[in-house]
């Protein structure tokens, strides 16, 4: 029985262990193939997988710190938690990921070392393409799985889990430095100019400073507090409404303590006649149908306001 847990733990997170175990194999792989072929891209490569490894390992301590439970000091969890390690691996893909690559690109152009043998690196980038691909393969998949139908780029703006699309954005960079670093070494003995490998290293660098800066913007959205799907905002205005007892719901505002975790506040036009008891009563009904309706709803305020004393809030039309 004690294995169940641990077991569900790694289904949980296939991506994200199926991502760490490709990245440290290729890592090692590139990093000798740099080593006897002198390929300032190969070694750029090296670099990538080593910190997308270093990310995958800070996102796992994330989940694992996020799933504290509420204290005093934390009354609603500390799930935001991982918002924080997503945003620190965009910094780490920039700063690491992003910025050795464009240094080693740039002093391989300034003083471009001889060329030699480049099989090893074919050898090493075909392999390297075939793990990197299952993994977004796998990632591709389950992220899908929850798109509910959205298109790819508002999924991935309105997904609360970072683990998901930060592997998805890995993986996808991943690929294209591989192919820009085939070309490179290509290219170098094609011409005979090594300067090129160079310039295949600052591509790469570029292309991991965009994901970067596209993970930060993401990951501060998440930091500053982001509502939930509108189609739920919409559901919890309906059903506090179509209770008679309600005169008017004024507002529903809602923010992700976690990315399964969500705090609801609702302010509602209490019919005049009602007594302290029955509008207890309806509160405590009204929490129990919102829990039941979404599972993700782990706190709920419900605050009787006078409409022409409240901050309105337009119907959601969704």
């Amino acid at each position: 029985m004690a294995d169940g847990p641990r077991i569900g733990h790694i289904k949980a997170n296939i991506v994200l262990y199926g991502a760490l175990f490709a990245n440290l194999g290729i890592a090692a792989a590139k990093f000798v193939a740099a080593a006897i072929s002198g390929s300032s891209s190969m070694l750029s490569e090296g670099v990538h997988s080593l910190v997308d490894s270093g990310n995958q390992l800070l996102l796992l301590y994330g989940q694992a710190r996020a799933k504290r439970a509420p204290d005093d000091q934390h009354p609603f969890g500390y799930g935001r938690e991982l918002y924080f390690w997503a945003f620190v691996v965009a910094i780490l893909i920039f700063a690491v990921g992003a910025g050795i690559s464009i240094y080693e690109g740039w002093t391989h152009i300034a003083a471009p070392e001889p060329l030699r043998d480049p099989t090893i690196n074919y050898i090493v980038l075909g392999v390297a393409f075939l793990l990197e691909g299952a993994s977004w393969t796998i990632a591709v998949r389950q992220f899908d799985a929850g798109r509910n139908g959205l298109g790819w780029w508002q999924a991935i703006r309105r997904s609360k889990d970072p683990a998901g699309f930060i592997v998805l954005f890995e993986d996808s960079a991943a690929l294209a430095g591989l192919v820009i670093a085939a070309a490179g070494v290509w290219l170098s003995h094609a011409t005979g100019d090594a300067r090129i490998d160079g310039v295949a290293s600052i591509l790469i660098g570029l292309i991991l400073a965009a994901v970067a800066a596209l993970l930060a913007r993401e990951s501060k959205e998440l930091l500053i507090g982001e509502a939930a799907d509108p189609a739920l905002i919409a559901m919890i205005w309906r059903i506090v409404e179509r209770r008679r007892e309600i005169s008017a719901v004024n507002h529903v505002r809602t923010i992700h303590t976690a990315p399964d975790s969500i705090f609801v506040a609702v302010s509602a036009d209490f019919e005049d006649a009602l007594t302290m008891g029955d509008g207890e009563r309806l509160i405590e009904e009204i929490e129990a149908e919102l829990k039941a309706a979404s599972p993700e709803i782990s706190s709920i305020y419900i605050r009787p306001e006078k409409r022409r004393d409240a901050v309105l809030q337009p119907r959601p039309k969704a």
